[in-house]
């Protein structure tokens, strides 16, 4: 028996990695001659670089950078297996994770740690960059990215704006003259789940503002910024973008990729799918097990579990979805290809015990879930 484990992390807990090694214990218990193929996958935010390094045996690279409040961490990127293509994920250094629930506040925090990791796969001569942007603690249109690469962002005195997005309402004039040239003949696709458009009441700051911290008075604030950013940039460049399906994602740095490079923004799992080489991995296979940290409607929207089910669907292999909770409307993705669902969660507990334990309710998960399947083939 052939069983593809393609789960997607389940965030706070056990990475896809860590996931994929817990599911093929808990098959191995139940079916030990059974060959599992394990491709971790993400979805563009937390993880991407680690998915997509593991399944193409490439190589991290850590890198200080500024991350969203403008103190100095450790983050990384990736290389993959080809050696040509970088992976970037901007959560490992302008992710809402980095900042203290205390201090998160659009207003101030930049991407310009993303800008980093940018230039320093462009320092190493890579010529394509996956570029994942979930998981932001930004709302700053991506200028901060855009000021690391040489962009310069002046007030009515021509003085430099500072970080965050509320500066973004102070600017005046934009000047792209010593832009990192090396972004022009590069490509950069860029993973993104979302199709907001900047600003509005679907864009960047109205709907994903205040998970960062945004008070209503900020969204009104901040979403004035973004359209004075997108209008000054949109001179400077030429470009007409801010209602592109996916410019307000990750706080407009979706907008800013748009603006200042030639990206092309796509769904992130099908990037992580085609670069994994899933599709390959599935069609001899006899079961797919996919997994999330929790399952609910807003899965069936394309998150990475209906991402591999759709794929598997394909050559008629069925996939079930185990995941650590079935919240509201889980049953929508049973349209969109998945065959069945099984939470982790052995009993009632507490949400940290469940994250505690996460690893090992994975593994016991996928054997009863194993042992339900053997039963199904002796009767």
């Amino acid at each position: 028996m052939r069983i593809v484990v393609a789960p997607d992390s389940y965030k706070g807990s056990v990475s896809a990695v860590g996931t994929a090694n817990a599911m093929e214990k808990g098959i191995k218990a139940v079916f030990p001659e059974a060959e599992v193929v394990k491709v971790p996958i993400a979805d563009g935010g937390e993880g991407t670089v680690e998915a997509l390094v593991t399944a193409t045996n490439g190589q991290i690279i850590y890198q200080d950078v500024v991350d969203p409040l403008g103190c100095t961490i450790s983050s990384y990127w990736g290389i993959l297996g080809d050696g040509k293509t970088a992976v970037i994920e901007m959560a490992a250094a302008s992710g809402l994770p980095l900042v203290p629930n205390e201090k998160r506040n659009p207003r101030v925090t930049t991407t310009y740690g993303t800008g980093q990791l940018i230039k320093a796969a462009l320092d190493r001569g890579l010529k394509k960059i996956i570029i994942g942007i979930g998981g932001s603690a930004t709302n700053d249109g991506g200028c901060g990215m855009a000021q690391a690469l040489g962009g310069k962002f002046l007030d009515a005195d021509g003085q430099e704006l500072s970080f965050g997005g509320a500066a973004l309402a102070k600017l005046n004039k934009v000047d792209l003259s010593d832009m990192d040239a090396r972004l022009g003949s590069t490509v950069i696709i860029v993973a993104c789940d979302v199709d907001n458009p900047l600003c509005g009441p679907k864009g960047a700051t109205a709907v994903y503002g205040p998970q960062k911290g945004a008070s209503p008075e900020m969204v009104i604030e901040l979403d004035a910024a973004l359209k004075n950013f997108a209008s000054k940039v949109g001179e400077a460049t030429g470009k007409n973008i801010a209602e592109h399906p996916g410019a307000g994602a990750a706080g407009g740095l979706g907008a800013g990729l748009l603006f200042f490079t030639n990206a092309v923004l796509r769904p992130g799992v099908e990037i992580v799918l085609e670069t994994t080489g899933f599709e390959s991995l599935v069609k001899s296979a006899q079961l797919v097990i996919t997994g999330e940290g929790r399952t609910d409607f807003q899965t069936a929207f394309g998150k990475a579990p209906v991402g591999v089910a759709k794929l598997a669907k394909k050559y008629n292999v069925s996939t079930i979805c185990l995941s650590g909770g079935l919240g509201q409307g889980y049953e929508d993705v049973l349209k969109q290809g998945i065959d069945g669902l099984m939470s982790t969660v052995p009993c009632p507990m507490t949400l940290e015990e469940c994250i505690e334990h996460g690893a090992e309710f994975i593994e016991m998960g996928t054997k009863r879930l194993c042992q339900v399947i053997k039963v199904g083939m002796e009767i």
